[in-house]
Parts: C-alpha cells; sequence; structure tokens
C-alpha cells in the first residue's frame, strides 16, 4: 500500500452502493457527519450511495476503511449474540393443586419467570477508525468522536435493565467509564505534522508541473510560509493538505517565474521510472490549467467537482480540460491511450524517487514569522513615506492664485511692447549687484572697471 497526498492505491474492496447506505444507517449516521469524516460534500457521499460515481484516491481509501469498521462492529456483535448464553428456563411447574390452595405470591412469580426477558449483550462501544494516520494529521476533532461516548450512554441503561430484570436481588450497575479525552495538539505540532506529512509529496508533485527542482522546494516553502500566517483558516479546513497544495500549486504555475534566469529552462536531470522523462516532457508541453487538472483528476485520483473547485473552473470546463490533455498526452505517447495506464503513470511518477530533503517544520515557521515582519515593517515604511510627502507637499504649497500676467494689445497704431525679456545668468548678476548697494547716492553712478 502505498500514499501520496492526493491519493493512493488501496487493496481494501468496496461494498455495493446499497450496502454502503445501509452500514451508514446501520450506525445512526447521518449523510453529513460520514462526509466531514471522509473529508468530501454531502453531495459526493450521496452519489457514491447511489452508484453515480465512486470515490477515488486516497479518499476511496478513507471510505473503504470506514466502511470495513463498520463491518467489523457488525461481525463482532454477531459473534457476541451468538455465544451469549441462553435464557435460563422457566422453573417447573408444582405439583397441580387447586387454584383457591396456591398462594397469590407464588403465581405472580411464575408470571414473572415466564415474561422475564433474555439478558441483553451490551456492545463495546468504541469510536470507528475515521482518519488513519497514514491519510491525515490529527489537526481537528473528527466529527464522529463523540459517537462512541452517545452510543454508550444509549446502550447502557438497557443493558443495565435487562441484567437486573434477569438477576435477583436487584442491583445497580457501575457507572460506565469516562471517556477518554482526545489528543489536543498545539499549534506548533498541528503544523509540524501536516508539514512532515505533506511536504514531500508536495515537491514532487510541483516538479511534475513545473520540471524545475528549485522552483518546487520554493513553492512548497512559500506555501506553508502561507499557511502558517493564515494557521487558524487551515486548522479548521476540512482538508489542510489540500489548502498547502492549492496555494503551492498558484505559485508554483505562475507566469513571473519565467523572468528569472534560474528557471527559465526545465532541469535536464532525469526522472524516476520507465518512461519518466517522456512524460514529463509531454506534461510540460501543456497548457497550464490543463496541466493542473490531469495532475490533480488522473495523478491524485480526486473527484471532478474537487478538481473543478481546486481549479476555480466549472465542471463542464474541467471534463473538457481532461479530455483534451488526455488526447494530447496519447498523441504524443500511444501506450499511455488508456485511461487506467495514465492513471497509474501518473500515480506512480508523483510518488517515486527518494524523499526530497526538506526544511525542518520550526525553520519554516521561523521563516514565515520573519517574513510576515519584513513585509509588515515595509508597508508601514510606505505609508509613513507618503504621509510625510503629503505633509511636505501642503506646507510648501502655495496659498495664493498668481495670475500670469495677460498679453500687450496694440494702442493707437503703437506696436506692442516687447519686453519684459528673459533675462540671462548675466542680467541676473548684475540685478543681484544693483538690488544690493544703496538705492540713492553716487556709487550707482560709477563704473564698475574690469
Amino acid at each position: 500500500m502505498t500514499q501520496s497526498t492526493g491519493g493512493s492505491v488501496s487493496g481494501t474492496p468496496l461494498p455495493s452502493p446499497k450496502e454502503r447506505r445501509r452500514l451508514r444507517e446501520a450506525n445512526s449516521l447521518t449523510e453529513e457527519q460520514v462526509a466531514t469524516a471522509v473529508g468530501v460534500t454531502r453531495a459526493t457521499l450521496r452519489a457514491w450511495e447511489t452508484g453515480r460515481t465512486n470515490p477515488r484516491g486516497h479518499r476511496r481509501d478513507v471510505y473503504a476503511q470506514l466502511l470495513a469498521g463498520f463491518e467489523a462492529e457488525e461481525r463482532e456483535e454477531a459473534s457476541a449474540t451468538a455465544a451469549a448464553p441462553a435464557a435460563e428456563p422457566a422453573p417447573a411447574p408444582q405439583a397441580q393443586a387447586p387454584a383457591q390452595a396456591q398462594p397469590h405470591h407464588a403465581h405472580t412469580k411464575q408470571s414473572a419467570a415466564k415474561t422475564r426477558p433474555k439478558p441483553a449483550v451490551k456492545r463495546a462501544a468504541k469510536p470507528p477508525t475515521l482518519l488513519p494516520a497514514r491519510h491525515e494529521p490529527q489537526l481537528l476533532v473528527p466529527a464522529l468522536a463523540g459517537r462512541a461516548t452517545a452510543s454508550a450512554e444509549t446502550a447502557g441503561p438497557t443493558s443495565r435493565t435487562a441484567t437486573a430484570s434477569a438477576h435477583a436481588p436487584r442491583q445497580e450497575a457501575p457507572p460506565p467509564p469516562p471517556t477518554p479525552e482526545p489528543d489536543v495538539l498545539t499549534p506548533d505540532e498541528a503544523f509540524d505534522a501536516l508539514y512532515s506529512y505533506a511536504a514531500p509529496a508536495l515537491v514532487r508533485q510541483t516538479f511534475l508541473l513545473t520540471g524545475r527542482r528549485r522552483l518546487s522546494y520554493e513553492s512548497v516553502e512559500r506555501a506553508f510560509h502561507l499557511a502558517w500566517q493564515h494557521w487558524p483558516e487551515v486548522a479548521v479546513d476540512r482538508d489542510p493538505a489540500g489548502w498547502v497544495r492549492a496555494a503551492a500549486y498558484e505559485y508554483a504555475m505562475s507566469p513571473w517565474h519565467r523572468l528569472r534566469r534560474a528557471h527559465s529552462k526545465p532541469d535536464a536531470q532525469s526522472v524516476p521510472g520507465p518512461g519518466g522523462r517522456a512524460l514529463l516532457d509531454a506534461l510540460l508541453e501543456l497548457p497550464p490549467p490543463y496541466r493542473r487538472t490531469l495532475l490533480l483528476y488522473d495523478g491524485l485520483g480526486l473527484d471532478l467537482p474537487e478538481t473543478a473547485a481546486e481549479t476555480e473552473a466549472s465542471t463542464p470546463a474541467t471534463a473538457n480540460r481532461v479530455l483534451h490533455a488526455r488526447a494530447a498526452i496519447a498523441e504524443k505517447l500511444p501506450e499511455l491511450g488508456e485511461t487506467a495506464v495514465l492513471h497509474d503513470r501518473l500515480t506512480a511518477l508523483a510518488r517515486e524517487g527518494p524523499a526530497p530533503p526538506m526544511t525542518p517544520a520550526p525553520a519554516v515557521r521561523s521563516g514565515s514569522e520573519r517574513r510576515a515582519r519584513f513585509w509588515t515593517r515595509a508597508a508601514i515604511t510606505v505609508t509613513t513615506l507618503i504621509v510625510s510627502a503629503t505633509a511636505f507637499t501642503l506646507v510648501k504649497a502655495p496659498t495664493r492664485y498668481e495670475p500670469p500676467l495677460a498679453p500687450g494689445r496694440p494702442v493707437g497704431g503703437v506696436p506692442v511692447h516687447s519686453g519684459p525679456q528673459a533675462l540671462t545668468h548675466r542680467d541676473k548678476q548684475l540685478r543681484q549687484q544693483l538690488r544690493s548697494r544703496l538705492t540713492h547716492g553716487p556709487e550707482r553712478l560709477v563704473p564698475q572697471t574690469g
């Protein structure tokens, strides 16, 4: 059994659609509860139970294991019921005597023995396995975490009543043991668990989208930086790994990376697996939206509505992208013309190869905090500069309007005076010297010697 962030290949069989619904109703669960536990919408679960669609990828693994847990509980209950001792036989009737000679309390005791119920078999209340540790980190409280407590509270009075009615004298049953509290992770521990689980697989997936190793590492780290900055939102998301995956894909497929010299061309290194390089080259020739849609649907096994939601497209548009991408891949690689073969090759290509060396989770968190502080200070600095420039302009700007000189017009045939002319640099120096001297006296008439 193998795994990846988007999907995995599992050998757990799925029951028929009718059996899926029966198992859910037998455990007194609503569609919303099971859909939340698996990580899908209510409409998707209803489609699985009616047989219109079938689960794919790691959603299929989680759903199959959940149903297998329900079936195992039913088998345990059936075996416990079969092994339970039969009810005590009623006491043999006494020698027949006249009805009026029998005491009243003896008749009452015989009637109670005939109607005595069988001792009920108390079912062990245990929470079902909802999200295995290999699929999702325990970040959120499972949707059905309180089901075990509720079933224990429901079954407890019934079992105590049946047992008490079957034995005499009547005794009070001991109180049920307290339900252990689920382990609550701190934000740091939850983030580290999500990073350790999803980061290596995301690096491999973004490499299929970009063909550049360094860009893949950078995209995943930036996505986790963003996730740590928005951790209150990510922690309550029904699919935290999907949230980070969408952020990593958006950053990796940004067209601005083409302007960077380090990411201008794909890496020339080999790709693990038979024909891996040819498949990667065929993927890189597809348009970015088609490439991303094909990887999500055929590579990670997401459903069509989930793929459409993550790529922000309509469901018909997403289906057309998948069909055109498959046709383009089959045209370049005819051996991948079948959908199952393409799905297996993409899944293997997304998970094969050694685990990439990742930056430690504490370093990623500290890097996110440093980046947030840097941009906060930059925003404060820019705002301060704008406010200072505005204040300086308000202080230095003129407070009154000076109208320009009106152009001259000829009066009585006299031509317009051509002045004042623009002063040259020498004229300005002479004017400055004249203004600096006294306004009265012979000094103004004394010529200056060179």
